[in-house]
């Protein structure tokens, strides 16, 4: 079976943006299970979220305030079709990620992280696979902001990110 996933982190609405772009809740509709890595800043996205995703998996981030701390865990995980994945917003500098988190999440397959606004497919030397979706809000930096979306099927995860056209 083809379990399709969205990949979300660092939302901060409203503060970035009024919404996310019909684009994204559109994949969001569509998907099997929605991933979000932390910083939504304000609980009505995960609200509107838990009301239109099938499935949700989501962390709080370092922006998120005592309610949104209260309904979402730190590290979030899950087993999707035979893929152990983890869902985590802060994962430190760049320097060393891979090591540094294959270290920290030994029994993990994929993680699933935000905080910098990056997008990010790596692997570690384990085989862990780390994924930063970047933002659909706020590119900082970066040329586009972005989201992923995946297939997971017969163990396998592809990857697609997606490029939001300029707001």
């Amino acid at each position: 079976m083809n379990l399709t996933l969205t990949l979300l982190a660092d939302t901060h609405l409203p503060g970035r943006a009024k919404g996310l772009p019909a684009e994204v809740w559109a994949a969001i509709e569509s998907a099997d299970v929605v991933v979000h890595a932390g910083d939504w800043t304000e609980p009505a996205l995960l609200d509107e979220l838990e009301s239109r995703a099938h499935r949700l998996l989501a962390c709080h981030g370092n922006n998120d305030g005592p309610e949104l701390r209260r309904r979402l865990p730190l590290v979030a995980r899950a087993e999707l079709e035979g893929v152990r994945l983890a869902v985590v917003h802060e994962t430190g500098q760049k320097q060393g990620r891979e090591a540094r988190m294959a270290a920290l999440h030994p029994d993990v397959d994929v993680l699933v992280f935000g905080h910098s606004h990056i997008p990010w497919d790596t692997r570690a030397d384990s085989g862990l696979r780390l994924l930063n979706p970047g933002s659909p809000t706020d590119r900082r930096r970066q040329p586009h902001c972005t989201y992923m979306t995946a297939v997971l099927a017969a163990g396998r995860l592809d990857v697609t990110t997606h490029l939001l056209p300029p707001r």
